[in-house]
């Protein structure tokens, strides 16, 4: 027998050998299988962007890095054997446009550095080196030479990972506290809210955790519709860099209410809004949830003293929207701020001044009576205090918490926790992480009526040492928005930060696969 021959039979083996292997693995054809619902499972790789802190030399900033531990969110066990989930600090951080047009190329990265515009990190070390789920780690920075940081979790870290930023500054320009969680990186963004008024700072700040460069290209749109930029070849963002742009530099048209859309021809990008005011303090101003007819605006403090809603419409038809208020005893349309039109394409602004009269509440934006469900993006300002004690804060529009949601970085004094339904009653369950220094765990269910908002000192942990995290995992019942508040108050001052809780995404939807052996006689 010639080895053409043996060669044809040892393939002929081999094929047989694999097809019986398939065949007995293989689901039985007469089984029934549910082909309309994938498994949910975590996913595997989770990425956060936190930007530049500050640029104030007495900037103190505190960063906290948790992973929930399974549950109803669905992450992995409490061990994290082969997982690592880390922040390192960003390649260049670039203090400020490379050039008068904005722009910041790859090829300006020598000169910047030469003259102080540019830093790069001392080392690659990671600021922020979370080892297990369930237990939060903290880590501290100070000043202004802080980088902003691209991370990466992996594994059993990855489900849910978050991250908090939180930085005080006592004194001069954008003093406050100045919160924000560090985000995921994204190609289309919204942020209205911002500002170009005389007395306003602002500054869009770009992060690129790839490694390939990053084209972005930014639209202000007023009162009156778009503002002429002075950019026509949109903003490079070197790989693993992050670039802040001071939206006065893209536009002479003054606008004390601004609508900021940051969108990618290439790449992608973390982002947010630094907002600063020389009387009002400052704070970040996060991307609003994607446009819609039906927004929900959770977490305005009991105490707020003014509260102005900026909405933007991105669509061909108007707005016409009806404006309510989710208070602890139901809800209400305040008086005066009943509804808003928004044109399409241009930025509206409401004044609510102190709409919640003293008791916590959200705000729920619905097409008004009769009218379309035109999408729009909204956002809060909102001010604590008064005259040269004010203090400013954002709470953009927030998507629900459908499975899990998780607020890094709680004190044992002066963290609110705001739950909102605004259709049916929900129940909520809320997890007290164990401290980043020590602590025991500590577990605690609500029950938020149905158009109410349920504002609460949430759980602290037992033997409390350091900070902490909070979940919020919903029941039962309807739609549940959730937010942070922190209070810092500082030499008078009522310095607060608002964070919402939008869901973390830690379950990705796998569809079934199934087996086809007719591939085998191609």
């Amino acid at each position: 027998m010639n080895r053409t021959t043996l060669s044809l039979l040892a393939a002929a083996t081999s094929l047989a050998a694999v097809t019986g292997f398939a065949a007995l693995t293989a689901p039985d054809v007469g089984a029934e299988t549910d082909a309309t619902a994938p498994a949910r499972l975590p996913v595997e790789r989770s990425s956060l962007l936190c930007p530049a802190p500050a640029t104030s030399d007495i900037a103190e900033t505190v960063y906290t890095s948790f992973t929930p531990q399974s549950g109803a969110g669905g992450s992995a066990a409490g061990s994290s054997g082969g997982s690592a989930a880390e922040l390192r600090p960003s390649v260049v951080t670039l203090r400020g446009p490379a050039d008068d047009a904005g722009k910041a190329g790859e090829e300006k990265q020598d000169e910047a550095e030469k003259e102080g515009g540019a830093k790069k990190p001392p080392s690659d070390k990671p600021v922020v080196s979370l080892k297990q789920p369930g237990k939060p780690v903290g880590a501290k920075a100070s000043g202004s030479a802080a980088p902003a940081l691209v991370g990466t979790a992996t594994g059993s870290l990855a489900p849910g990972w978050t991250t908090q930023q939180t930085t005080t500054v006592s004194a001069g320009s954008g003093r406050g506290v100045l919160g924000v969680n560090c985000t995921a990186p994204d190609t289309d963004l919204w942020f209205p809210g911002a500002s170009l008024a005389k007395d306003r700072q602002d500054y869009v700040h770009l992060t690129n955790p790839d490694d390939t460069g990053a084209l972005v290209d930014i639209e202000l749109y007023g009162k009156d519709g778009t503002l002429k930029s002075q950019l026509s070849d949109g903003i490079q963002v070197p790989a693993g860099a992050s670039v802040p742009v001071l939206l006065s530099t893209l536009t002479t048209d003054p606008a004390e209410d601004v609508t900021v859309h940051v969108t990618t021809r290439t790449g992608r990008v973390g982002a947010a809004v630094r907002g600063a005011g020389e009387e009002t303090g400052s704070d970040w101003l996060p991307a609003s949830a994607d446009p819609s007819g039906t927004l929900v605006l959770p977490g305005i403090p009991a105490d707020a003293t003014a509260v102005r809603l900026v909405a933007f419409a991105p669509g061909d038809d108007d707005a016409e929207l009806k404006v309510r208020l989710a208070s602890a005893t139901g809800t209400i349309s305040p008086a005066g701020a009943e509804s808003l039109r928004v044109k399409s394409g241009m930025t509206a602004s409401l004044d609510m001044k102190d709409v919640t009269k003293g008791e916590a509440g959200s705000l729920l934006l619905s097409p008004a009576d009769g009218a379309p469900a035109s999408p729009v993006v909204a956002a809060l300002q909102v001010t604590r205090g008064k005259g040269d004690k004010q203090e400013i804060a954002y709470i953009p529009a927030t998507a629900p918490v459908t499975e899990r949601a998780t607020a890094a970085d709680n004190r044992a004094k002066g963290s609110l926790l705001s739950l909102t339904a605004p259709g049916e009653t929900a129940q909520v369950k809320v997890t007290a992480s164990a401290g980043t220094e020590g602590g025991a765990q500590a577990v605690k269910t609500y029950t938020v009526k149905g158009g109410t908002t349920l504002a609460v000192s949430p759980p602290v942990p037992a033997g409390l040492k350091g900070s902490y995290a909070l979940t919020v995992e919903p029941q039962s019942g309807g739609p549940v928005h959730a937010a942070r508040t922190l209070l810092l108050p500082e030499d008078g001052i009522q310095m607060f930060t608002v964070q919402t809780l939008p869901d973390d995404r830690g379950l990705v939807a796998v569809p079934a696969a199934e087996q086809d052996l007719s591939i085998l006689g191609d």
